[in-house]
């Protein structure tokens, strides 16, 4: 039923790509001395949505779709200055990066509250 409503779906996909996101730059911490190691990172959720990484909707079965709201970004080689041993992995950077996510992440969870709220006003139902 959620899936259904446009904002829910789009705070769904906000949510998983924060999520990915945090993943991806988990594993830039993780390879901080790996020597040659590049730091990577996933374009911003609005740059996929406005590239049509997300789905368009089908309204009738013999619609066709240009993908699934559920294909992942690919993560991008992000720019740094390299250390003498090539990685570019900047801890500082890294810290940012993630309190974004965090913040995309959050943003998220208030639609979906919101929207369940709204829900629960709309059946009568408070609390």
């Amino acid at each position: 039923m959620f899936a259904q409503i446009d904002t829910m779906r789009m705070a769904r996909d906000l949510g998983a790509h924060a999520a990915q996101r945090q993943r991806v730059i988990a594993t830039n911490v993780a390879n901080a001395d790996t020597p040659g190691y590049r730091a990577r990172d996933l374009p911003k959720f609005d740059d996929s949505l406005r590239h049509g990484a997300l789905e368009l909707r089908a309204t009738r079965p013999g619609h066709l779709t240009a993908g699934s709201s559920s294909t992942r970004a690919q993560a991008v080689e992000v720019e740094g200055e390299p250390s003498p041993n090539g990685n570019t992995v900047s801890l500082e950077d890294e810290m940012v990066r993630s309190a974004d996510a965090k913040r995309e992440f959050d943003l998220s969870l208030a639609v979906v509250q919101s929207g369940m709220n709204l829900m629960r006003t709309a059946i009568g139902r408070r609390g």
